[in-house]
């Protein structure tokens, strides 16, 4: 995967740094297009990865946008993103994104609460305009990912309790909105698709009692959650779009007037990105063997807030024996700490350390803990 081309050229760089791969990007937005129907349309979750040329690259795909803040949509629009491709989702909106959104008219606001649309009918009565919004339902539906990172069960804090449907109906009556969709999201990182399938009759349930109730729903988002491959990313670079785009368009029960909306971030943009560091140190410590990097959790936080498991590979090692390794940061917290007991090939000071899979959630996640540099971002095509 790193040629030895590829290997002077980061060995000129300062590290640490994210390396994007813009083919593998390319890769999994050609499968990820060639599994859509004409009843499918994709929101790129920007949260994942807000890199204006990784958006760039997937606006040329014809991807709307997953915003979660209105500054994601005024940058999403500054890229030239169309605000009709444009979704409004996330628990917390403040009155005055949701001004912002109403003003620029994206397509619709994901509604978490029966209050938030309230507030969203509120505001939008006071600029005279009709806005459409999708209610989130959360189906309470346990999900094998990682606590932190499940988003539709009962203990979340996500959606309108599955129980209070028969509200829905009601509140469609409020002037200056009008109930267009449903919206689901159970997870993240979700390999096994099971829950998906439970998901798929919920939504038909819902959609039936909505439907007899009088109110007819145009969009069903399903969200996204689907998982990649962290452990043996190098054999695994595209997502499994196939199965899981083609389960919700074979089990969900569509009219012909309605779509599917999906919301898919880290299966699109996973794999491509790497982050490149270098080793400051290595110690002896208790028995334990440290490699202290130049990279810590300001710039990967995934591993320190969800005990995630990224492969870590030695790309300059001149040795051939292996040891097992702590992989650590620079920060003063215990919890940067990027991998213990790793095996790695014998490390030295100076060698370069690639940490796979930081496409998502790595540098849009990064912040300046201890007065860091923001580290700069290189791509494939340019570096």
């Amino acid at each position: 995967m790193f040629t030895p081309e590829i290997i002077d050229r980061f060995n000129k760089i300062s590290t640490p740094f994210y390396y994007y791969d813009l083919n593998i990007l390319e890769n999994n937005l050609k499968l990820l297009s060639d599994c859509l129907t004409k009843s499918n349309k994709v929101h790129f979750s920007v949260k994942s990865n807000s890199n204006s040329n990784i958006l760039t690259l997937i606006k040329s795909y014809g991807l709307g946008i997953d915003a979660v803040s209105s500054n994601e949509i005024k940058h999403c629009k500054a890229l030239g993103f169309n605000s009709k491709d444009i979704v409004f989702a996330g628990v917390g909106k403040s009155d005055k994104e949701i001004e912002y959104g109403i003003i620029n008219n994206i397509a619709y606001f994901n509604v978490e609460s029966f209050q938030e649309l309230e507030v969203v009918a509120r505001i939008s009565k006071r600029l005279s305009k009709k806005t459409k919004v999708s209610i989130r339902i959360n189906p309470n539906i346990k999900s094998d990912t990682h606590k932190k990172i499940q988003t539709g069960s009962s203990d979340d804090k996500f959606g309108i309790d599955i129980n209070d449907i028969s509200l829905i109906p009601k509140f469609n009556k409020l002037e200056n909105i009008k109930i267009t969709g449903i919206h689901f999201h159970i997870g993240s990182q979700l390999i096994n698709l099971n829950p998906f399938h439970e998901l798929c009759e919920i939504s038909n349930s819902v959609l039936k009692y909505l439907n007899d109730n009088g109110l007819k729903i145009n969009n069903i988002n399903v969200g996204g959650g689907l998982g990649i491959d962290y452990e043996n990313p190098e054999n695994n670079l595209l997502s499994n779009f196939k199965n899981f785009i083609s389960l919700f368009n074979n089990k969900i029960n569509l009219e012909r007037s309605q779509s599917i909306h999906f919301e898919l971030g880290r299966s699109i943009v996973g794999q491509c990105g790497f982050l490149i560091s270098k080793i400051l140190y290595s110690k002896k410590s208790y028995g334990r063997n440290f490699l202290i990097l130049d990279s810590g959790m300001n710039n990967l936080i995934r591993p320190a807030l969800y005990d995630s498991r990224h492969k870590i590979s030695n790309i300059t090692s001149k040795h051939t024996n292996y040891s097992k390794y702590d992989v650590v940061g620079p920060i003063c917290e215990s919890s940067d700490t990027f991998a213990t007991d790793y095996r790695l090939i014998k490390s030295d000071r100076g060698d370069l350390i690639v940490i796979h899979s930081c496409g998502a959630y790595g540098e849009s996640m990064s912040s300046n803990y201890n007065l860091r540099d923001n580290i700069n971002s290189y791509f494939s095509d340019t570096i």
